[in-house]
């Protein structure tokens, strides 16, 4: 028979699945498995016992049984992702109920917590392919790295790709005033420091400003300049699961951070102006990026210096050429974002480049 509680969601344009079954009638136990379900994003739907509809049942992503309910599921149809879940450490009847209700796993709380919040996340964001992330990372100061993340991330989301431009240099000034959205509301880099384990890829686009079609995590104007790299982690994770294309605004030096980021991204693209000294600097930048990055590549920024082009600075460096940066991809201050301009240099250097790698499965 069903119960009281009922929360109800059925799956999201997205692509979201609904979230988990949860069957208990002890109260305490329903308690933490609610508060489990909202860390890892999701509503479940609540019964005593099996549902009277069936559907509910069957079509649930993840059913979490309580070990009271044990006897009232076993003649519901077997299914894959059940979970019972018990309280008692010492008592081995646990598993004998599992069999009984055809049981996947046996979880006892408070061991299992943070096992359950991420199999609950996974179910409830759905299983697809993850984002292809790209960072950009300047071979010296005012390279226009900063630029380019952003360019191609505006011209990410103009092609309707669900995008999120991450900038991972607190010392930068914070990209989403390139952007023109210091005021807009959303969280920024801070606000994350304290994450930990799973955290929930919707609920963190949600929470982060919308500037230009595209979502972005920036820094704030405070005098934080740190994040943990296990949160660092956690979020760039997160963000990733959501596929399309996310975007990094990457400092020269190598923190913890900063080398948890490299270890997700797919590809890396290292600006460097055409001139010696900026080639020199760029192979420091290079090989320590590439002691984390498997795949680094050069945007070279002319004008070129007497004796240099693109070729011969990717040949220097020692890793592959992508193309050089058109000059309008340094706007002044108070222009308009870089890449806006759909027919502009910048932004046809930016397509070209996102045709060469496709993204699958980026729609919004």
């Amino acid at each position: 028979m069903a119960g009281a509680i009922t929360h109800d969601r059925p799956p999201t344009a997205e692509g979201r699945q609904g979230g988990p079954l949860i069957v208990t009638e002890d109260v305490d136990l329903l308690d933490d498995l609610l508060r489990l379900c909202a860390a890892a994003g999701a509503r479940p739907e609540v019964h005593h016992g099996i549902p009277e509809h069936r559907a509910s049942w069957e079509a649930a992503p993840l059913v979490l049984v309580g070990d009271d309910a044990a006897r009232r599921v076993r003649g519901a149809l077997r299914r894959r992702g059940v979970v019972l879940v018990g309280r008692d450490q010492d008592d081995p009847g646990i598993w004998r109920r599992a069999v009984e209700i055809g049981a996947d796993h046996v979880l006892v709380l408070p061991d299992g917590e943070q096992w359950l919040v991420d199999r609950i996340a996974d179910v409830a964001e759905g299983v697809g392919r993850p984002a292809l992330t790209v960072g950009v990372l300047g071979g010296r100061g005012g390279a226009g790295a900063s630029t380019l993340a952003c360019a191609l991330a505006v011209t990410s989301a103009r092609e309707g790709k669900r995008t999120l431009l991450v900038d991972a240099d607190p010392l930068g000034g914070g990209l989403d005033v390139l952007l023109g959205g210091e005021a807009a509301e959303g969280l920024r880099w801070p606000a994350f420091a304290a994450s930990r384990g799973r955290v929930g890829g919707g609920a963190l686009e949600e929470s982060l400003p919308e500037l230009h079609a595209l979502r972005v995590l920036s820094w704030d104007r405070s005098d934080a300049v740190t994040v943990p790299p296990q949160a660092v982690r956690a979020v760039l994770a997160a963000a990733r699961r959501r596929g399309g294309v996310v975007v990094v605004d990457l400092p020269r030096r190598i923190d913890e951070g900063v080398a948890e980021i490299l270890a997700q991204l797919d590809m890396g693209l290292l600006v460097v102006p055409a001139d010696l000294r900026s080639v020199a600097a760029a192979g420091r930048v290079a090989s320590a990026a590439g002691m984390v990055l498997r795949d680094l590549r050069i945007v070279v920024r002319g004008p070129c210096a007497p004796g240099l082009d693109d070729r011969e600075v990717a040949r220097l460096l020692d890793l592959p050429l992508v193309g050089e940066l058109p000059t309008e991809s340094f706007p002044p201050d108070g222009g308009p974002p870089p890449g806006s301009a759909a027919k502009g240099p910048l932004a046809r250097f930016c397509t070209a480049f996102w045709e060469r790698v496709p993204v699958e499965g980026g729609g919004v």
